[in-house]
């Protein structure tokens, strides 16, 4: 689990082992997502040559954005940043940050712990946090079709262009050409804020994991008017519709006797999240169509790996592309932002971190789920070498 990064600019034999810390955060309007990386500094000789060599590791952790103080607290207990450059002009500590919550809580973040957040482009950081992931990480790509996932072999001669479908509090849809060269084409404001915000007050639950929770105990049909209600149990064949396929979404609610106490908050978690899903997976097509693409990569901590979403997802892009197109998700996919803020340290000099290749990772669980945690980050990104 442990990351070999060499910088460029030690000219010293002596060797250290003070720890090293690099924060990068994705503060969006639900979630604040945060990577930072810690380990040990020494020197090495190499071609007649002293390098600096950082070994260590990545961590991730994320907040919800309405308790940016507990972030706050995090950062504070675990002391992140404190190796960080400083701010000539006013000695603060600078830290990358992305999303618009660098911009909202710049001011908290100086008071509370002295820090000058270098803002990030949104986009940017998430097509590079993409990029990164798709040509370093081994089995980052899958497809989720019929309850089994299949990792996908990403073939670096033939990765672009592709559309990257980013589900947070609302979606962005952004056409990527290559590193650095990317255009965001369309989008949605039904995304995981819906979900959440509609599920929180038809639910009462207290937590996004709550809900996601809560739909999977739930029949949306007990809410849903499907094509068979319509037709008397059978399927519309000539317009290719099967009995079981959504009419309306939350349609018999209408013609029931009942308000909403009478309903299961299982059922309406799960029809909730049936319809926002089969609508991003139906605009993320449409939008890929537009522009002749093919691949369709969905991240963000909307889908947090979750069976039924990714399988609605999936079958939403089969169906309206007759197969011609296949969703794929990515194994890390909530922090696509806080990667690319991390990733464009690059950009200041001597002691940059810039990747060289990603020898092979340990081997998925047999059910093909992530481990849970701060360190399922590490496990993604095992034993990548840096120079």
């Amino acid at each position: 689990m442990d990351l070999g990064i060499t910088g460029t600019g030690g000219n010293s034999d002596a060797q250290s082992d003070s720890q090293i810390s690099h924060l990068a955060l994705d503060i969006g309007g639900t979630l604040a997502k945060l990577v930072y990386f810690s380990g040990n500094k020494s020197s090495v000789k190499a071609s007649g040559r002293s390098r600096s060599i950082l070994q260590g590791k990545l961590h991730f952790s994320k907040f919800e954005t309405s308790k940016i103080d507990d972030c706050v607290a995090f950062i504070k207990r675990k002391q992140l940043g404190s190796h960080h450059p400083k701010d000539l002009g006013n000695d603060r500590i600078v830290v990358k940050a992305t999303g618009g919550g660098a911009f909202k809580f710049a001011d908290l973040f100086k008071e509370k712990l002295d820090f000058c957040l270098d803002k990030e482009d949104e986009m940017d950081c998430l097509v590079a946090g993409a990029n990164f992931l798709l040509k370093a990480v081994d089995q980052e790509a899958f497809t989720y079709i019929g309850g089994q996932k299949e990792f996908v072999k990403i073939n670096q001669d033939d990765l672009y262009p592709f559309l990257l479908v980013n589900i947070g509090s609302g979606v962005s849809m952004i056409k990527v050409d290559g590193n650095g060269k990317f255009e965001r084409v369309s989008g949605t404001s039904l995304g995981g804020g819906t979900f959440w915000g509609l599920g929180k007050l038809l639910t009462k639950c207290n937590s996004f994991d709550e809900l996601l929770e809560l739909s999977h105990q739930g029949n949306n049909r007990v809410v849903d008017m499907l094509v068979g209600d319509i037709y008397g149990g059978i399927d519309y064949s000539k317009m290719g519709l099967s009995s079981t396929a959504i009419a309306s979404s939350f349609g018999k609610t209408i013609s029931a006797n009942k308000v909403l106490e009478n309903y299961r908050a299982e059922d309406l978690a799960r029809s909730l999240l049936r319809m926002i899903s089969n609508n991003i997976g139906q605009i993320a097509y449409l939008t890929a169509l537009r522009f002749g693409l093919k691949r369709i990569f969905f991240g963000g901590f909307f889908i947090r790996g979750h069976a039924y979403t990714m399988d609605t997802i999936s079958v939403a892009v089969h169906y309206w592309s007759k197969g011609d197109a296949q969703a794929m998700f990515l194994r890390h996919e909530g922090f696509l932002g806080a990667l690319g803020a991390f990733v464009n340290y690059n950009k200041q000099g001597p002691d940059n971190f810039i990747l060289m290749q990603q020898v092979p990772k340990e081997k998925p669980k047999s059910d093909g789920t992530e481990p849970e945690g701060e360190d399922s980050f590490l496990r993604c990104l095992h034993q990548a070498c840096w120079a």
